[in-house]
Order: structure tokens, then C-alpha cells, then sequence
């Protein structure tokens, strides 16, 4: 039963790389892993306080021997695969990236969790064994290669281990809503006390729930902390954020790492701003003009807010 399995969770990060031909990099899964003999694109996991642009230009490089740039943000998507055989169930939250090739040579690795990276049309894409992320990542028809868990399994919303250094680790994954109403304002909410960032105004989200897609996690935080039902617009990236001693309502440090989707969404009829979540992080919500977000102090706003309200042109 998958349903028995060990959830995790983690975050990984995949670069889309065409050439001039018009042809897809490619690598192929060895019989050292879950799926020998399945393609994906090349990519892997977010070591912890890494940038997933980091990521992806390291395993890239690890899996194909080619050294890539990244071009922009792509698309954020969540999958959960059950690996009987490893005795686990794995939620993983996967940003794809637009790379390009700026240098070295294609090469085949021995003794790896991948063994072959190949140039490929679209075409020849659609008759290979393809990962259901990297499927979709190109426009085709998902084939039921992962094994996905009867149900979802129980996962604590923060999960904390100890890490090399005895001091405690999280590594997160959250969606974020740059909502804004008819009239440009822009709603922001405010940590409660006891949460890291306390006093500070920061964007409707949070963390999303084990199996649940960003979009839908961040149109759910916003109803449960401002009250307000939303209409996702547009993905407008990601952030990337370290404490390597965050001090929350644990009562210990942690040395948190957030990874943070950021979301354009329009609210087109504002309801009276409630703070439905009571007892939580949110403590109030409130709607800001373009005068009174110019004039609040850069140390009163969360580090993805500031960076969220920079790229989407509203500061």
C-alpha cells in the first residue's frame, strides 16, 4: 500500500534548453535510479540555502557536461511519486528554468543516477519514456510512469531535522500572491509576534500542503488570511531566501531556508478584509496605495515582498 510509505518532501530545479535546431536536452535515468531508462530534463535537487538558479546551472552541468545560463523563469509545478522500493512517497516542488548553452562538450556518465544526455526533436521526445513533469514541461501527454500514492499522506506543514552542525534545519516551499484590486492597491498582511519577521508586512501565502499545487495553495491563503477570493494571473518568479538561525514560536533556532513562488493575482471584488486564520502568523491585512507602499520603510517589508512588489513594477 503506498498509502504506508514515508512522506518526504523536496525542492528541485530543471533547465528547458533548446538549441538552433530547435532540439530539447535531454537525460536518461540509470539503472541506479527509481526509473532506469526513463528521460527528464536535466536538474535535481536544491541543497539546502542554495538558489535554485544555482541549481540548475550545477546539475546541468553535472549531468551533461554543458555549462548553461539561465534565460528566465518557466512554470513552478508539484508531483508526489511513491518509491516502494526506497520505502517512501515524495512530494516535489519543481521550478523550470529557460537555459542556454553557453559552453563545453556533451558527455555520457558511468556509475550516476543519469547515464546519457541527448539532443532531441519534439517528435522523438514524444516516443520516449518521459518523466510526467518534463512531459508536461513540453507541451505532451503525460505517460503513467511515476507510481502515485492512493492518497495523500500525512505531512507536517513545518518540518524541521537536525542538520551536520546539531543545529536544526527547514528547507520550504511557499506560494505568495501579488494581489492587487480594480484600483491598484496592493493587499499585504502583517506577521504576527512570536513568528520570524514580526511587525513586518508581507505578501497573502504561505507554505503549500503536501500534494497541493502553488496556485492553489496561494488562493487558499488568501482567503483564510485576508478574506479575499482571488484570480491567478501570472507566475512573476521566484525567490530565494536564508536565516541560518530563525527564531519562531519553536522556542529554538533553525536554520531556515524559504523557497518562494510569487504569483500576480487580481481581486476584482474586494470583500471586507478578515483574518480568518486567527492565532496564526497573520495578525491584519490591509490594502496599500501606490503613495503609502512608496513611503513605507524597506525594514517594515519581508524580504519576498520587497523583491515580489520590485518585479512586478509596483515599487
Amino acid at each position: 500500500m503506498t498509502i504506508a510509505l514515508e512522506p518526504l518532501r523536496k525542492i528541485a530545479a530543471y533547465g528547458v534548453c533548446v538549441n538552433g535546431e530547435g532540439k530539447i536536452l535531454l537525460v536518461r535515468a540509470s539503472p541506479r535510479s527509481g526509473t532506469p531508462g526513463v528521460w527528464s530534463l536535466p536538474g535535481g535537487a536544491v541543497d539546502h540555502g542554495e538558489d535554485p538558479h544555482h541549481t540548475v546551472v550545477r546539475e546541468t552541468a553535472a549531468e551533461t557536461g554543458l555549462s548553461v545560463s539561465v534565460a528566465g523563469l518557466r512554470d513552478v509545478l508539484a508531483d508526489m511519486r511513491s518509491m516502494p522500493h526506497r520505502g517512501v512517497t515524495i512530494h516535489t516542488d519543481r521550478l523550470l528554468y529557460r537555459v542556454s548553452v553557453r559552453g563545453g562538450s556533451l558527455c555520457d556518465r558511468i556509475g550516476q543516477p543519469t547515464d546519457l544526455a541527448r539532443w532531441v526533436t519534439l517528435a522523438e521526445a514524444g516516443a520516449m519514456p518521459l518523466r510526467p513533469f518534463t512531459a508536461r514541461a513540453l507541451g505532451l501527454t503525460p505517460a503513467p510512469i511515476d507510481l502515485c500514492p492512493d492518497e495523500v499522506p500525512d505531512f507536517p506543514s513545518f518540518n524541521a531535522v537536525p542538520g551536520p552542525d546539531g543545529l536544526h534545519r527547514a528547507q520550504r516551499f511557499a506560494a505568495y500572491a501579488v494581489a492587487t484590486d480594480g484600483g491598484g492597491r496592493i493587499l499585504l498582511t502583517r506577521i504576527a509576534d512570536g513568528y520570524p519577521g514580526a511587525g513586518c508586512w508581507h505578501l497573502p501565502g504561505g507554505g503549500t500542503d503536501y500534494g497541493e499545487q502553488p496556485g492553489p495553495a496561494l488562493l487558499r491563503e488568501l482567503l483564510e488570511e485576508t478574506g479575499q477570493q482571488g484570480r491567478l494571473v501570472e507566475l512573476l518568479g521566484v525567490a530565494s531566501h536564508r536565516d541560518a538561525a530563525s527564531l519562531g514560536p519553536e522556542g529554538y533556532p533553525i536554520d531556515w531556508h524559504g523557497v518562494r513562488a510569487f504569483y500576480r493575482v487580481v481581486i476584482d471584488s474586494p470583500a471586507p478584509l478578515t483574518v480568518r486564520d486567527v492565532g496564526g502568523s497573520t495578525c491584519d491585512a490591509r490594502w496599500f496605495g501606490a503613495p503609502e507602499l512608496a513611503a513605507l520603510p524597506v525594514d517594515l517589508l519581508t524580504e519576498v515582498t520587497a523583491e515580489a512588489v520590485r518585479v512586478a513594477g509596483l515599487r
